[in-house]
């Protein structure tokens, strides 16, 4: 919409001079100086990414089952499109740049018409000093605005360059203008509420050019739920740089138009932490390795596939979440990151990570769920500060011995793998308190893995057909307070299980149990731990009574004989010159049957179960059988 031209207002000097300021105000408010180098910036990198989308295009090959004619649409329409997102990319900051260089040509222009307008006698008094900050300050813009104004033809309303204007400032120091306030304001007031021209242009010159001039440093965008162009997210930058910034929070503030940082992001070296989560960021720049404060980097819920190598330039970073994002691989840099603490790259494309990992010795908390990994590097056990690992949701076939280094680990979760078995070095865990070995392949559990005494949540549910029994000794886990067994093929629990004084919850559910019966186990845990407890209470009191039979031959008819009651019960004396009738017994003997030849005196042991048996020569294969059934 054009500007209506008011011919009577060229009939006099100040008519021509309030016409010049009118047209002069009626200008948007001019950009800061941080705007303009964003916006410069912006520019140039939307450039650059250009030319890397257009170097991309050009290197694609045809192949021979492809038209030349197909192949050649193909790629026209990739060039095209990267030069609209080029374009689109720019759109904020060519605005932006034109207006800067609108108000730099203004300025020259008014420079110019306060040379022909003779100073009059109602202004010679002195006027208040409107002076530049450090001196490069207003030669700035006289400069920007000569080089915009330079030739006097129409040419001289565009610019060159790569931004296509040519208009930069150079600034040196903090600031751009230092005024009287008061002065502006009452200046203002004279000319633009009364509508009162002042009679010299040269003090007018000088109140347009500290209206102009004036920076806005805030760097405020409105509300916070406003979301930022690309334009304002580098105006951002540039504000955060010069303030010396700690904490940039940018967690879905950005456009979804913005799929990459520029690279001004480097310039926030004394940033500590820094949020971009939850946006569409396709990349990083290699400026973000310049951030060498930077503690914490929250990227979450983005889309970026590839971290640059300078990632591991972030010596001072304790916390870096990529979860969320669509990253194949990890750099090997990352293993520079040698005071990193947690690392969560779970939801992601992985499908191995670095064996620089190895190198993060003070890694407490790694988070590596719902990827596509085969297998952890051997060098994860060098992360001895390791105290949480989250791998579930992958497809590990197993664990590397290495598992056994993490002195510190106290939270293993490897659900829903393809797992066989757990590696035997997990007893030397002695921190360990919580494993998740649920929805695996799971045939077993290593009976040393009952030394892990510090056990307090233990999960291999839903191990399906593979898991038939528990360890034997899992009474020493002492501590234990939940145990989930649901969804197997376990029959009888141990009779260590008694032991198992500390447990409150048990799942158990979905198993053919026979010992202890389902129902007492779907009565709690404390139910199964006492039924077990009784249970082998009971069959302890009936082993303690010893039976000894004599067998002569291998009569069965001898079976029947039975010398001593739990009362009397001895343990034998092994004395070949004392008849087998008469031998004596010490108490708390289990029960011992003897299978005798008389051509030999002295019996050889045999085990079945728990139960002991002595045998010699011709004995009866049915005299045997019919003294297992009296047990």
């Amino acid at each position: 919409m054009g500007t209506a031209v008011d011919a009577a207002a060229f009939g006099s000097v100040d008519g021509v001079v309030g016409e010049v300021m009118r047209l002069h105000r009626s200008l948007p408010a001019r950009p800061s100086l941080e705007e303009v180098e964003a916006a410069e910036a912006l520019a140039h990198a939307a450039d650059r990414e250009e030319r890397a989308r257009l170097d991309a295009v050009s290197r694609l090959r045809r192949s021979p089952a492809v038209p030349d004619e197909l192949f050649g649409v193909a790629l026209e329409m990739h060039r095209a499109l990267a030069a609209f997102q080029c374009r689109e990319q720019k759109r904020d900051a060519t605005r932006l740049l034109e207006l800067d260089a609108l108000h730099a040509l203004f300025d020259d222009l008014i420079q110019r018409a306060s040379q022909c307008v003779p100073s009059s006698s109602s202004s010679t008094r002195a006027a208040p000093r409107v002076t530049a900050a450090p001196a490069a300050a207003s030669t700035s813009a006289a400069s920007s605005s000569s080089s915009v104004a330079a030739d006097s033809n129409t040419d001289r309303y565009s610019s060159t360059g790569t931004n296509g204007f040519s208009a930069a400032r150079k600034v040196t120091g903090t600031g751009r203008v230092s005024m009287d306030d008061s002065y502006v304001k009452k200046a203002k007031a004279a000319v633009w509420d009364d509508g009162v021209v002042p009679a010299s242009l040269h003090t007018l010159r000088r109140v347009v050019e500290a209206n102009s001039m004036a920076a806005r440093v805030d760097g405020g965008y409105g509300d916070s739920d406003e979301k930022l162009s690309l334009i304002k997210l580098a105006s951002m930058i540039e504000v955060a740089a010069k303030k010396g910034s700690c904490d940039l929070n940018l967690q879905g503030k950005l456009t979804n138009q913005i799929e990459w940082l520029p690279d001004s992001i480097g310039k926030l070296t004394r940033l500590v932490t820094l949020d971009i989560s939850e946006n569409r960021i396709l990349a990083l720049p290699d400026a973000i390795g310049r951030l060498s404060s930077l503690a914490k980097l929250d990227l979450h819920s983005n889309r970026i596939a590839q971290l640059p190598e300078s990632i591991g330039d972030l010596c001072n970073l304790m916390y870096l979440d990529l979860r969320g994002n669509q990253l194949a691989s990890l750099p090997s840099s990352l293993g520079r990151l040698v005071k990193l603490e947690e690392l969560d790259v779970s939801a992601n494309h992985l499908t191995s990570l670095p064996e620089s990992i190895g190198s993060l010795a003070r890694l407490k908390k790694l988070i590596i769920e719902t990827n596509n990994l085969d297998e952890l590097p051997y060098t994860i056990g060098h992360c001895v500060s390791l105290v949480e690992l989250q791998a579930g949701y992958n497809h590990l076939k197993a664990l590397p011995e290495a598992v056994g280094k993490l002195e510190s680990l106290e939270v293993l979760s490897v659900r829903y793998n393809s797992i066989r078995g757990l590696p035997t070095t997990m007893a030397s865990l002695t921190k360990l308190k919580e494993v998740d070995a649920s929805f695996n392949e799971l045939d077993s559990i290593p009976e040393n893995f009952c030394f892990v005494t510090s056990l307090v949540k233990l999960n291999v549910g839903n191990n399906f057909a593979d898991l038939r029994s528990l360890p034997r000794s899992i009474g020493n886990l002492e501590m234990l307070e939940e145990l989930d067994i649901s969804n197997n093929q376990i029959r009888v629990l141990p009779d260590s299980f008694g032991n198992l004084q500390r447990l409150r919850v048990l799942r158990a559910e979905e198993n053919p149990l026979q010992v202890p019966p389902r129902d007492v186990a779907l009565k709690g845990a404390q139910a199964a731990v006492q039924y077990m407890s009784e249970h082998v209470a009971k069959r302890a009191t009936r082993t303690q009574q010893l039976l000894f039979i004599a067998v002569h031959g291998g009569d069965m008819e001898a079976c029947k004989h039975c010398l001593c009651t739990p009362a009397t019960a001895r343990r034998p004396v092994h004395d070949s010159s004392v008849p087998m009738e008469k031998r004596t017994w010490e108490p708390g003997c289990q029960l011992l049957h003897m299978i005798h030849d008389s051509s030999v005196s002295m019996p050889m042991p045999w085990r079945r179960g728990d139960w002991e048996f002595g045998y010699h020569g011709r004995a009866s294969k049915a005299c045997m059988a019919r003294c297992s059934s009296m047990m």
